[in-house]
């Protein structure tokens, strides 16, 4: 049996333990609630008719001869004691477990596209089913655990023909791509919280383990989630690290203002297990470390009207060894799929939002949010490692990003959203874990259209969403890596149409989704 059936089992057994644990302490809460009315009421008449004797004692589960000082006392440490008992019992069902949340979605995407030489690629009805365990633990009122565990799975067994399917087993999206029924650790970390730094009246935050890195500021509309920390124009994948966030309202006078220090690692250069020196660092390895550190500045958000800016670096990117197509388009029968480190990535975002134009104007606008965000990447290529991008030398891409939401036409609680990306040709984020199944839409080089309508058909539990994303790609290379194999930008155009490269470069692509979504 596969090792996840064996968890799946123990989960469900120690799910099924604590059930019949807190139905046991449940039935004790409800006995000693009624205690504490009774006991409530006696005392009551004590106060009422004190040195008389009381006819009606006799019935009670708790009799009390006379009405003396000595026996209300009594009566009042036993509520008091009962009170305590209750106080455990409410940790043991309700303080103290772990809190599980369930999210779980099922989509129906059709999916179009149009390759470089004319010919067409589809799926007209891709099914798949998205899972999120959400997990919490609060310990004390400043430390405390958060997890979640992720299952992405295509209706049925996925053919997974090509080469490129052993990629999505790939740690930086092993929880967003559509694969397999495995249960995976998509995010788990503790969190530890603050009112003061150093007797500095700033709070503070710090955690370390697998932080959430998607579903970041902006993309979090489209999605209808939190958003998490980092700006996704830039970042937008499941990453391994520490974070520390120290706001600076109280010393700045600027509503909502803080900052955020970042850093993680996406690849360990470690051997196997049993290798001869196993976790050991290879230094003869064609890969490195890749490190990632950051700073988040957010220097004002009123709730109404916020700003923010990012920046990060990540140092020994990858890129397989050489291209698997010639410079005129032919199979390159050299072809090798291993990894090196190639170079380092500067990325720098700002945007600026409104949420809730004007003061009162109209009850439509005082609902309507509208965002711009802009962003850039840098290229920083090591000497003898092949260049970045498809060059040598440093080169810099540019990407904006405008968007709003508004209520829906439909319901009150209803969202519709209106978004549009434009990339240059050396746009290189890394967004690899965007949710969007033709590809990253803000990695695009060349433009993206998206609209969607999110509209709740059981409060907020149950959930319906129609999106459409459409895809006009200028350039090549927009969902590669980081080097010249996968990553040089060449024009759509220049592309040779009876080419092999011709075949598996995408020139349009569109994804018309709907799906229904339970959250709890």
């Amino acid at each position: 049996m596969k090792p996840h059936f064996f968890g799946s089992m123990i989960a469900a057994a120690f799910i099924s333990t604590t059930a019949f644990s807190d139905d046991a302490l449940m039935q004790r809460f409800e006995k000693m609630e009624r205690e504490i009315a009774a006991l409530k009421a006696e005392i009551s008449t004590l106060k009422a008719e004190k040195n008389q004797m009381l006819p009606s004692i006799e019935k009670s589960t708790h009799p009390i001869k006379t009405a003396s000082t000595d026996d209300s006392k009594n009566v009042t440490k036993t509520l008091e004691d009962i009170q305590d008992q209750i106080s455990e019992i409410n940790k043991k069902t309700n303080g103290n477990n772990l809190k599980f949340g369930v999210d779980l979605r099922t989509s129906l995407d059709n999916i179009d596209y149009k390759m470089a030489d004319g010919s067409t690629q589809k799926n007209d009805a891709l099914l798949s089913n998205r899972l999120w365990l959400n997990m919490s633990y609060a310990a004390t009122k400043h430390l405390s655990f958060v997890g979640q565990l992720a299952y992405n799975k295509t209706f049925g067994q996925r053919a997974a023909t090509t080469a490129s399917s052993s990629m999505e087993g790939f740690d930086w999206i092993s929880g967003e791509a559509a694969y397999d029924d495995t249960l995976r650790v998509r995010s788990a970390y503790f969190f530890y919280t603050d009112d003061e730094l150093a007797s500095l009246d700033v709070p503070w935050t710090f955690s370390v383990g697998r932080r959430p890195s998607t579903e970041g500021h902006l993309i979090n509309f489209r999605d209808d989630v939190k958003a998490s920390s980092p700006l996704a124009h830039a970042i937008n994948v499941e990453f391994d690290g520490a974070s520390a966030k120290f706001g600076m309202e109280e010393l700045t006078g600027l509503s909502g203002s803080y900052f955020k220090l970042c850093a993680g690692r996406g690849m360990s250069e470690a051997e196997p297990r049993f290798s001869a020196a196993p976790y050991s660092g290879n230094g003869s390895a064609n890969t490195n470390n890749i490190d990632m550190g950051g700073i988040i500045v957010v220097p004002y958000d009123d709730k109404q009207y916020s700003t923010g800016f990012q920046y990060t670096y990540a140092n020994n990117l990858i890129d397989t060894a050489n291209a698997p197509f010639n410079q005129n388009g032919t199979v390159n029968n050299s072809y090798d799929p291993s990894m090196k480190s190639v170079g380092g990535l500067h990325t720098a975002t700002a945007f600026a939002m409104i949420n809730g134009i004007g003061d009162g104007w109209s009850e439509f606008l005082d609902d309507t949010t509208i965002f711009i965000s802009g962003a850039m990447s840098k290229t920083d290529p090591y000497a003898n490692k092949g260049g970045m991008l498809g060059s040598m030398e440093s080169k810099m891409g540019y990407s904006y990003w405008i968007g709003t939401q508004f209520p829906s036409l439909i319901s009150d609680e209803g969202r519709w959203g209106i978004e549009f990306n434009h990339d240059s040709n050396f746009w290189r984020p890394i967004t690899y874990g965007e949710d969007t199944l033709i590809g990253s839409k803000i990695a695009a080089r060349g433009d993206a259209y998206e609209i969607y309508f999110t509209e709740p058909l059981v409060k907020d539990i149950l959930t319906f969403q129609l999106r459409y994303t459409y895809i006009n790609y200028d350039y090549t290379g927009s969902n590669g890596f980081f080097g010249s194999s996968s990553g040089t930008p060449i024009f759509i155009g220049d592309v040779l149409a009876g080419s092999a490269m011709g075949t598996s470069v995408v020139d349009k692509a569109q994804d018309i989704r709907a799906y229904i979504r339970y959250k709890f």
